[in-house]
This record gives structure tokens, sequence and C-alpha cells, in this order.
């Protein structure tokens, strides 16, 4: 008997010695006295096994259908396997058309081997930090390395940028490593498709901030003086538990994403890049929620896409010699121009290196043509001739622009040495 036919039991036996009333015990178990005079009934006749449900030990009229199960478990077996319950509940509803709660998937793969209770450990409180109140307000981005394709393609890293205020995904990229070049070009998605955000909210990866013991007042990296030029604040958090909805969200994507591009066919990143569109519309109607003010905090981006596109670019000032040539990353660029280029000696150029690998070189707000002579080969200084020809012409120049001025006479050069004795010392120094 349970506790509550204990009780039951109890009150039944001082109401059929008259100990209590009717009314009393209906208090006490708070049930009617038409449910009290049925009770009394049963007991009399049966006791106190007279009080034990009837329905004790006897299969549930609701119960869910055997077969039903064993298609659903014979699916799991075959497809997801390796999901979780959550997941593999989603895909059967919305693939095969098994609706199951998320609790009977989870005991029947508990059951049939496919899923194991996650074992707790100790959590450590952090402070709650609430919304922002506006779409666009903040956007957290993060890198996350991981083995998405699962073998099918080398280890590569995905961009998250993920908004605070709704928790909504706004741009995701697959690149090779997080680098400056990479984070740029994924903030140039996201303002070309939202506009530009109020702040970004990263960890301190040396992309966003100098690691270093003292840095200079005025030192900054490419990416934070891109944002400085955008009207952007950068912010930086001091642990991962700060930035926690990106984190989050990388854990979900290593799970879910991965196994979403296996169920594609998807098995490299340039693939993958063109279809993450379709799962960030899908990410988002499943677990965004609306802001709590309606009003968009994205500013649309006025200027040209040329410009933007320079802006989101790394930049290094180089000076130009007197031929117009200056090396870049063991690049000789050497400047075309039709005049004599006099002005342009020694002149300071932006070389800007974009994200699709492009150099550009500008001078004065104008855009210089230049030619490639030389590359480098490996991690030293030497350049490599791309075209021979070029690189010997280069060579005749150089030589041919030095001036030949021979020595006048009586100057040190022409002046022999006078012979030492066996002493090491000049003649005149003999005393």
């Amino acid at each position: 008997m349970s506790d509550k036919e204990v009780l039951r039991s109890q009150l039944m036996a001082q109401l059929v010695e008259g100990m209590l009333s009717q009314q009393e015990a209906s208090e006490r178990l708070g049930v009617s006295v038409r449910q009290i005079k049925r009770l009394k009934r049963r007991y009399v006749v049966a006791g106190s096994a007279g009080l034990v449900s009837a329905k004790r030990g006897q299969p549930s009229k609701r119960r869910i259908n055997a077969a039903l199960l064993t298609q659903a478990m014979a699916l799991v077996g075959a497809h997801y396997s390796d999901f979780g319950p959550t997941l593999a509940a989603e895909k059967l509803r919305e693939v095969h058309g098994v609706t199951l709660s998320v609790e009977t998937v989870r005991q029947q793969m508990l059951l049939h081997g496919y899923w194991k209770a996650r074992r707790t450990t100790a959590i450590r409180s952090h402070p709650m930090r609430e919304r922002r109140l506006r779409r666009g307000e903040l956007i957290q981005i993060d890198g996350s390395p991981h083995d998405w394709f699962e073998g099918r393609a080398a280890r590569c890293s995905l961009l998250v940028f993920i908004d605070d205020a709704t928790g909504e995904l706004t741009h995701l990229q697959f690149v090779d490593t997080e680098t400056t070049l990479g984070y740029m070009a994924a903030l140039q998605r996201h303002i070309e498709l939202h506009g530009l955000p109020a702040a970004l909210y990263s960890d301190r990866h040396s992309v966003f901030r100098v690691n270093q013991k003292e840095p200079a007042a005025e030192a900054q990296t490419q990416f934070a003086r891109a944002l400085k030029e955008l009207g952007v604040e950068g912010i930086q958090a001091n642990s991962p538990q700060a930035k926690g909805r990106v984190e989050r969200a990388n854990q979900t994507l290593q799970d879910r994403l991965v196994k979403e591009m296996r169920l594609q066919g998807i098995s490299g990143q340039q693939a993958a890049n063109a279809w993450l569109p379709t799962y960030i519309a899908d990410f988002n109607r499943r677990f965004a929620v609306p802001p709590v003010a309606a009003r968009d905090a994205h500013v649309p981006y006025l200027g040209k896409p040329e410009q933007l596109r320079r802006i989101l670019s790394v930049q290094d000032t180089r000076k130009l010699s007197k031929n117009l040539s200056c090396q870049h990353e063991g690049i000789l660029l050497q400047v075309r121009t039709v005049s004599s280029g006099l002005s342009m000696r020694g002149a300071a150029v932006m070389v800007h290196r974009h994200h699709d690998g492009a150099t550009e070189l500008r001078w004065q707000g104008r855009t210089l043509a230049f030619d490639t002579l030389a590359q480098s080969t490996g991690p030293s200084n030497q350049c490599a001739p791309v075209d021979g020809k070029q690189v010997n012409d280069l060579v005749d120049y150089i030589i041919e622009s030095r001036a030949r001025v021979a020595p006048e006479i009586g100057h040190p050069w022409k002046k022999r040495m006078p012979t030492l004795d066996a002493m090491g010392k000049p003649p005149q120094a003999r005393f």
C-alpha cells in the first residue's frame, strides 16, 4: 500500500469505530463526502485491501503501441544511433512521421544501448546577465575548431556570430583557422545582411587585442582598427562564461550541425558555406526568441561596397624606392606609371591585403597599378623569380642605374699600403 492508502485505511478505521465523522474524514483526505461513503463501504467489505487501487499492476490503456516503438528504434539504429534524444525525436517526427516524446525516445535509446546517461559534475555558479534589449545591440562572436566533417575533410574552424538579445545566428562561416582576414570576411557578410551592429563581444584572441605584457598606448590589431573606422565597439570577455551564449551555441552546433551535414552528404567547406544559410534559418526558427524592444539596433552601412572592403582588409604602410618598388611579405611590388614617377619616389603607400587573396596598392586616394616581380619561396626573406626574364631585366636596370664614379688621384683607395718589417711595424715607425 502507498502512504496515501495507508492514511485512508487509518481514517476509515476511525470512521467505522465512530471516532471520526464523515465530514471530518472528508476534510482530512480532501475528497467529497460521497467519496468517503464509497471508501467506507469498500473498507467494510474487504478491509484495507479494498482501498488499494484496482489499476495497480495493469497495463495502461494509453501505453504506446509496441510496433511503433519497434519501428522508431529501427530507424534510430539505422540513421541516428549517435544522436541525442532530443535531436533523434525531431528527426523521427520531421523525416519519418513518427511522433514520440523526447523522454520516450530517451528511455528507448537507453534500453537499446544507443544513449548513455551523462554523469553530472560539480557546477560552478556564475551570475546571470540579462539579455540586451534590442537586436544588434551586442553580437557575440567566436571561432570553434572541430572535426566538423567527421574525417571526410580536414579539421577546420567555424566562425559563429550570434545576437545576444534574440539568440539568433546572424552568420556562420567555415575557415581553415581563426585569422584576422577570416573574421573580417565574416563581419563584412554580417554587415551586408544585417547592417552595422552596435558592439561585438569576443574573447581575448590575438585577432581582437594586442596580447603583450606592456603594449604601447596606441597599439591595436587590424581587426580593432577596422571596428574603430566602422564605429563598432569591440569588447573582450575576461572568461568563457562571460560570453556563454556563443559558447553554448558552439556546443549545440558541434552536435547538431555535424549530424545535419552528414545527412545532407556535405564533405567540404565550400559546399558547407553555400548550405549554411538554410541551416541558419532552421536554427533560428527553433531557438531564437523575440527581443524585448522591437527596434533593431543595426545601422545600415551607407558607404560604397569597395570602401567597406578596404576597411575590412589588412593594411600596411610601405615606402616606395627610387625605382617605385616596395616589398610586402616577401613579394616585390613594382608600380606602373606612364610618367617619370619622380613625385612618387619615397612616397608612403598603403598595401591592402583582402580576404579573397587580392592585394591592392593605394596612394593619395587612388589605386596604383603594379607588377609582382618576385615572391617568397619559404620562411626566409629571399625572393624567387616569378618570371626569370623579369628578374634579369630588374637586375640589369639596377646595375645600369648605379653611378660609376672613378676615385680621384690621391684618394685613399689609390694609396698603397706600406710594407711592414719583421716586427709588424711600418718603416717610419722604427727608432
